[in-house]
């Protein structure tokens, strides 16, 4: 394999365990000669993970190609500690030809080592060292001369002189452990390098599991012990929306809840709130994680309402608390506060519940403090948990190159933060719109009587980051609340609802049954009520307003043939709608319609045997039904699913935020059915 196919190879292999760094953290690097693209003769070139890139799926793309000759020659330039920031822009001078990732502030670490191969990861075994009172100490202990000390320093060039010169004085030294940060790892050739960082790691956790106390955060306070898995997530999913709402006062944020033993753990143990308080120490960590988390102070056992209450009382001061600790360390050159809400929530015996611009965010943010925590039980269990001093953490926090990365990302979509929940999306209309929610930035739980159906939906979307399946009958009141519970475990909960859900039995009046009757306003009129009621009582809780939108029809305003059963149960829906709009729009909740009409394509309904039988009223084929219909509008179109979905994003997407009670036609021009 070629330099960079080794180094690839070596990056996914570590990044693919969590034990060895976390998401999009730590990085590597590999040198070699490479061919100058002007005059042909080679070159010695640095390979380097870029910023922002993740270990495990790192691919070529995702390096920074730099030449070495003029990164160490940076040394001779280096204007100081006070103005190091400045070495990042002075990287771009030394990229090797065109393309490749931006170099990240821990280039200069990797240039400056002399060895061909280096690793700088975030373990927790090597972090719970890092983080110790007494880590130097620990460290000879733990690995006697084979790895080094190397006091804190926040990221850049001068770490990476400091790094450079501890190797020179430990020639036998494999590695080093960064104090409050991680370990940097090297070798002579890419497998030595990557065992060297292994036995780092590996070493490590024996040492801590050798050495270490059985309860290092203290004795289980009683009461505040993990609930039963059922009422946990039920108490979990009563709580999400409330405290996504809290944490959505800035920005709107999407939630990720956890319930792995280590939170729970932590979160009954005596040096819960002590520890809690200290915050995160790895830079990595406290950048998704913020200073320190929100704790709720209550045990379990506690009534929701009083619950509730009390994370209201904690949410206020968490605010003025990071208000202060911005006007404490900010300096006149420091960026603006980004935001007052916290990113994590810890809630005894019920879990922890992270945040983030979308779920992704959101999930790393938990996966990391649960690093946190491993850290601090590492650190506790051998010492004392000693994490870098508050003024660095803000120091990074509020970074300029941090500022700088954050500029640099693309705009959100329209409807990022968002979360739906649409019914009936295993086909069709529903399949149509969650694709399309999706698509502009939403998290979607997709719901539908046919289980496949909706997982397929889902996994097509793209998986549980973007999208979840839900078994749901709209018209069982347990099955609706199921499905909203779902949607506050799996994105914190609910800001849109698509009432799709529906059936036709297309019969004259003579021939329609009680039971067609029965199971078309069960389905179409008591399934919307019961899926709006659920909805509208989580939003009211998030307190951050919402959208919901009925599928209703062209038919709840037109009176066509032998559709009786069909027509009424749409009307229903076409007046929930006003009903809603007027009851709910004090909450900041809009409610609007959309009456497609002749959606043949890809319908459920039509296949279900519908469209035979509509075909059969007309007169015309089966498979003219589409054209048919299309030949009676004013337009001439067919109608199709995504005609439908996008009526509902111009609904939803923020261009008609103060519109509601509105029935939005797509039909392609039906004049029988001009709302009047």
């Amino acid at each position: 394999m070629s330099v960079p196919e080794e180094l690839i190879a070596r990056s996914n292999a570590l990044g693919s365990d969590p034990r060895t760094t976390n998401y999009a953290g730590g990085n590597t690097s590999a040198k070699g000669a490479g061919p100058d693209p002007v005059t042909g003769r080679d070159v010695e070139l640095l390979w380097v993970k870029g910023s922002g890139g993740d270990l495990g799926t790192l691919t070529p793309a995702g390096l920074a190609v730099l030449r070495l000759d003029r990164l160490r020659a940076l040394v001779d330039v280096y204007p100081g500690e006070a103005r190091e920031d400045e070495m990042v822009a002075a990287f771009d001078h030394c990229l090797h030809g065109r393309g490749g990732a931006a170099p990240s502030i821990d280039t200069a670490m990797h240039g400056l080592v002399d060895a061909a191969h280096v690793d700088h990861l975030h373990p927790d075994s090597g972090i719970a060292l890092a983080t110790a009172a007494d880590g130097p100490a620990l460290t000879r202990e733990c690995f006697g001369d084979r790895v080094a000390w190397v006091d804190w320093r926040r990221p850049g060039f001068q770490l990476g002189l400091d790094i450079a010169e501890v190797q020179r004085a430990n020639p036998d030294a494999i590695g080093v452990v960064l104090g409050g940060h991680g370990i940097t790892a090297w070798g002579a050739t890419s497998q030595e390098c990557a065992a060297h960082s292994l036995e780092i790691i590996r070493t490590a956790e024996e040492f801590l599991a050798r050495k270490g106390s059985e309860e290092p955060f203290g004795a289980v306070v009683p009461g505040f012990q993990a609930l039963p898995e059922d009422e946990r997530h039920a108490r979990a999913a009563a709580l999400a929306p409330v405290v996504r709402g809290l944490a959505s006062t800035d920005a709107r944020q999407v939630g990720h809840y956890t319930d792995c033993h280590a939170v729970l753990d932590f979160c009954a143990r005596e040096k819960l709130a002590e520890l809690a308080a200290l915050g995160t120490s790895c830079p990595d960590h406290f950048l998704r994680t913020k200073v320190r988390p929100l704790v709720l102070d209550l045990p379990p056992s506690t009534p929701l309402d009083e619950t509730v209450a009390r994370l209201r009382e904690l949410h206020a001061a968490y605010r003025e608390d990071y208000r202060a600790y911005y006007e404490r360390h900010a300096l006149p050159d420091s960026p603006p506060m980004r935001g007052a809400d916290p990113a994590v929530v810890l809630v005894p015996g019920v879990g922890m519940f992270s945040f983030g611009k979308d779920k992704q965010t959101a999930r790393v943010a938990g996966e990391f403090y649960v690093n946190a925590v491993n850290v601090m039980r590492g650190a506790e269990s051998v010492s004392r948990y000693a994490p870098i001093p508050e003024s660095e953490k803000f120091r990074i926090e509020y970074w300029e190159l941090e500022e700088a990365k954050l500029r640099r990302m693309p705009a959100p979509k329209p409807l990022a933060g968002r979360v739906a929940l649409v019914t009936g999306a295993g086909s069709g209309i529903g399949k149509a719109v969650a694709e399309r929610l999706t698509a502009e930035g939403a998290c979607v739980v997709v719901a539908d009587l046919d289980g496949a159906s909706a997982k397929a939906v889902a996994e097509g979307i793209g998986g549980p980051d973007r999208a979840v399946p839900v078994v749901a009958d709209v018209t069982d009141a347990a099955q609706v609340d199921a499905a909203v519970a779902a949607a506050a475990l799996a994105f914190g909960g609910l800001d849109l609802v698509v009432n799709n859900a529906g059936l036709s039995i297309s019969k004259s009046l003579l021939d329609t049954t009680e039971q067609d009757w029965d199971l078309q306003h069960r389905v179409m009129a008591r399934g919307s009520f019961l899926v709006a009621k659920a909805a509208a009582r989580t939003m009211i809780d998030q307190g951050i307003g919402g959208d919901v939108v009925y599928i209703a029809s062209k038919n709840s305003v037109f009176a066509g043939p032998n559709n009786v059963a069909y027509g009424a149960a749409k009307a229903d829906q076409a007046h929930q709608v006003r009903l809603l709009a007027a009851e709910l729009g004090g909450h900041g909740i809009r409610v609007n319609g959309v009456n497609p009409d002749g959606v043949v394509r890809g319908s459920g309904i039509f296949a279900g045997g519908w469209g035979a039988r509509r075909a059969a009223v007309y007169g015309v084929p089966e498979e003219e039904l589409g054209a048919f219909y299309a030949q009676r509008t004013l337009l001439k179109r067919e109608v199709l699913p995504e005609h439908v979905a996008a009526a509902v994003f111009a609904l939803t997407g923020g261009e008609l935020s103060l519109t509601t009670g509105l029935h939005v036609p797509v039909d392609a021009g039906v004049a029988a059915a001009f709302l009047r």
